[in-house]
């Protein structure tokens, strides 16, 4: 009998017997997730005697596998297991309980943060680890892009979209009852024409638009400096209200202001640098919406220039990721390969005998520290030109072998991305594209397990 919250449910005992068994692979992982160890990372998020009921940590773990295992939305989700009883057996909600809200859901994996989902990876390759699941002999790393949920941006646009948020807010903070007198023009109508004329021109596709978009561009940007003038007069007023009239609403919106405030003048100078003729700008701002988010080039044809986050997968020989990363920008590979490695002998408590990478990660240091943490076997190719010994080696059998296994590794990157969400994060900022990731690691390695353990 479903017991949920301690409480049984009856009404299961009234369906058939074939309508209250589980698809194998749910419930493999259902008897896999009912361990404390899974709970206890969410305990800093729910208060026991604050706060209304939510939804138990059981079903939001369940809830959240199915999530990403099948990449729906969260209205898609919740609608999709009210409509099956096995999955609503598999998440541990009753026929006579409602599905929890979407919205609900959003708000505890927004509260819950890249660190419980840190601590819940860590809990999942633990019990690997004790049910010897999870050997880790061998381990391959390479890198990838995590996309962030942004159009590809343009100067034009995104001063654009800096002058309709500035507005936006501005009129949030009035209406909130702080500077109404202040003066201020929303000039979003007057971006948004230049923005729509950038588009006509770049239909002719000769020398003379390229003139045409700078000169246009140049126009919104002093669109733009017009409207940070009169909202630095709005926002200081609005300060001397929220002094005599201290308000948690008015707080927020100010400290918004601020941020996009920053935002536009940081995309002013940019522009300029790039109607100077300077192409190239390092820690480019790409978004407004998602000021994280940095353009990264990896050397594909198909996509050229990506714009999101760097992450390092590491899989072992059985496919379960041991250990990820995701960093802001495009890091160097190379100083990337080690933490990982140790990371993993910590884990297991044993070094693997096999690493294997590209030749991003391939230079003699990397050889030297991987040895002194007792890795035999090392499949690193370097880059450049390489000398008759390591010419030799890497024409050897074994050094053959490892490279080809280490290919398998953009198959495991691909299948995370088209099947776990991985490709693109629907969570904003580091933080969120952190949370985002882990969870779709988290779902991946159940779903592993599950095939693993038959």
């Amino acid at each position: 009998m479903l017991c949920v919250a301690g409480v049984p449910d009856a009404w299961w005992e009234v369906l058939p017997e074939q309508a209250r068994l589980l698809p194998p692979e749910l419930a493999r992982i259902d008897a896999f997730l009912d361990d404390e160890r899974f709970i206890a990372p969410w305990r800093a998020v729910f208060a026991e005697r604050l706060g209304r009921p939510s939804v138990p940590v059981e079903t939001l773990l369940r809830l959240l596998y199915l999530k990403h295992r099948y990449q729906l939305g969260y209205e898609t989700l919740c609608r999709e297991v009210a409509d099956s009883l096995s999955w609503r057996r598999f998440c541990r909600i009753p026929l006579t309980s409602p599905v929890p809200h979407p919205t609900t859901l959003i708000k505890l994996v927004r509260r819950s943060g890249p660190q419980t989902v840190e601590h819940l990876n860590a809990a999942l390759l633990g019990k690997l680890v004790e049910d010897k699941l999870l050997r880790c002999r061998k381990l391959r790393i390479d890198t990838t892009v995590v996309e962030a949920d942004i159009d590809h941006p343009t100067d034009a646009d995104l001063l654009e979209h800096g002058v309709r948020k500035l507005g936006q807010l501005v009129r949030r903070i009035k209406a909130a009852g702080a500077a109404r007198r202040t003066r201020f023009r929303d000039r979003s109508r007057s971006a948004g024409r230049r923005v729509k004329e950038i588009s006509r021109t770049l239909r002719r596709r000769t020398g003379q638009a390229m003139g045409e978009i700078d000169r246009l561009t140049g126009e919104i940007a002093t669109v733009a400096r017009a409207t940070l003038r009169e909202v630095a007069a709005v926002e200081t007023n609005a300060r001397r209200t929220l002094g005599k009239r201290p308000s948690g609403q008015l707080a927020h919106l100010l400290g918004e202001l601020a941020e996009s405030v920053a935002g536009t003048r940081r995309l002013l100078e940019q522009t300029a640098l790039r109607l100077a003729g300077i192409r190239t700008i390092p820690d480019r701002l790409v978004s407004l919406a998602d000021p994280d988010a940095r353009p990264i080039r990896k050397g594909k044809p198909q996509h050229p220039t990506q714009f999101g986050y760097t992450a390092l997968v590491a899989e072992d020989e059985r496919g379960f990721v041991v250990d990820h990363q995701l960093q802001r920008g495009n890091p160097p590979d190379a100083p990337q390969l080690v933490p990982p490695v140790g990371r993993v002998t910590r884990l297991t408590g044993r070094p693997p005998g096999t690493v294997v990478a590209d030749r991003g990660f391939g230079t003699a240091a990397n050889d030297l520290a991987l040895a002194e943490l007792g890795v035999q076997r090392i499949g690193l190719q370097r880059a450049g030109k390489p000398g008759k010994a390591r010419r030799k080696y890497e024409h050897s059998r074994s050094f053959r072998r490892m490279r080809n296994w280490r290919v398998g590794i953009e198959a495991r990157i691909s299948d995370l991305k088209r099947t776990f969400g991985l490709r693109r994060t629907r969570l904003r900022r580091l933080a969120g594209a952190q949370t985002w990731t882990g969870l779709g690691i988290f779902a991946y390695n159940l779903q592993r397990m599950a095939v693993v353990s038959r």
